[in-house]
């Protein structure tokens, strides 16, 4: 009896030890990575917290800087010198020459000899006016003169007007295309010559080619029949950059009508003559008025040593010129001391010269849209800001 109850007091025990061993058998495992024992418990997880509808919101703007876009106006002119026996003057350089607006000594940015292919959109007047046709006649007689002058990569146009204007040839680099539309020029409609309109249509044609762009005008000057009067046309050139070259159809046209008797007044192709000239000098070219046949080969290659040997300068008005107004610029040439420039012919003999440039520019206005201001072109400048 004894012995039984002893035999499972011992074994009680044996059973309650059990529990405490496996305790003490976890807390003696060693760690690390090649102990037999699990990871200890995590710590509890927190609730995740309420989410609510994230506003829509704007990158925020870079704080490394930002781009302010100043306009500056630029001012750009083509630039041809001649002595007086319009011998062209090559070699010139910035220093050599004096830019003054509107009276005002002006720093020259940029200079360079041109040497960009020549644009041109001859101008003929094929009207009925005079003795059988007599300007139209001239006019196709003359204008082939000027294609020998002319190179490959040269660009050309031809256009006609009477009461009208008309695009006989648009922009081509074929010269035989342009010289047999004149051949086949025959019979003039109207005997109205509105040398005002054609002029000014022609200009606005051109005010979206780029680069350097001309006209050369065959006419005898007398408007009969146009839209715009001299004063319009004269503004509208000034706010162009077309150079215009003229060849006066009149003078041997007067000069036959001497000839046969006429006792007649010529005044009105006097006073085409000057208003010719004055398209001439606003725009930076030059007039001529030929009485011979046999001057026109040396007058086309006068033309077209003008396009070839002109000089770009450019500045910044130091006045600002964003006014709206006309401003007059004069271009003057110096030696590189300030003084007066001598030019010598080949036998050291001092020559006069001559200066043939935009008489000036119509500006920009500040705050508003100007129209037709090629001449007062606009540039910008980047401004960082930190």
């Amino acid at each position: 009896m004894n012995t039984r109850f002893s035999r499972i007091v011992v074994m009680l025990a044996a059973v309650l030890a059990l529990p405490f061993a496996a305790q003490l058998a976890v807390a003696q495992a060693p760690a690390g990575p090649q102990g037999g024992a699990p990871p200890p418990p995590k710590p509890a997880q927190q609730p995740p917290p309420q989410q609510t509808p994230a506003k829509t919101q704007q990158a925020p703007p870079a704080q490394s800087g930002t781009s302010i876009s100043v306009e500056v106006p630029v001012v750009t002119m083509d630039v041809v010198a001649t002595t007086q026996h319009g011998d062209i003057l090559t070699g010139l350089k910035r220093e050599n020459f004096r830019i003054t607006d509107d009276g005002v000594p002006q720093t020259i940015s940029n200079f360079a000899p041109t040497d960009a292919p020549i644009t041109i959109v001859m101008l003929m007047e094929f009207s009925s006016r005079g003795y059988a046709y007599w300007f139209s006649s001239q006019a196709r007689v003359w204008a082939p003169a000027f294609f020998p002058n002319l190179q490959q990569k040269d660009w050309v146009a031809l256009v006609t007007f009477d009461m009208k204007t008309r695009t006989e040839v648009d922009f081509t680099q074929d010269k035989n295309e342009v010289l047999n539309a004149i051949y086949h020029l025959y019979f003039p409609g109207f005997s109205e010559s509105n040398v005002f309109d054609a002029v000014l249509e022609t200009t606005d044609k051109l005010k979206d080619v780029a680069g350097k762009k001309s006209i050369l005008l065959l006419a005898s000057g007398v408007d009969t029949f146009s839209k715009h009067t001299l004063d319009q046309t004269l503004k509208q050139l000034r706010q162009s950059d077309v150079t215009i070259f003229v060849i006066g159809l009149d003078k041997t046209y007067t000069n036959f009508l001497e000839l046969h008797g006429s006792t007649g007044s010529h005044m009105q192709y006097l006073q085409a003559e000057n208003q010719m000239k004055t398209f001439a000098q606003l725009t930076g070219g030059f007039a001529w008025f030929p009485q011979f046949d046999g001057e026109l080969p040396g007058i086309m290659q006068q033309v077209a040593s003008f396009l070839r040997h002109q000089y770009s300068l450019s500045y910044t008005p130091s006045g600002g010129a964003n006014d709206g107004k006309f401003h007059k610029v004069k271009v003057e040439l110096v030696a590189p001391d300030g003084g007066p420039l001598t030019v010598v012919d080949q036998k050291g003999k001092k020559q006069k010269y001559v200066v043939y440039a935009r008489e000036g520019y119509v500006a920009p206005k500040a705050g508003g849209v100007v129209e037709n201001s090629a001449p007062a072109k606009k540039g910008q400048v980047s401004v960082s800001v930190p």
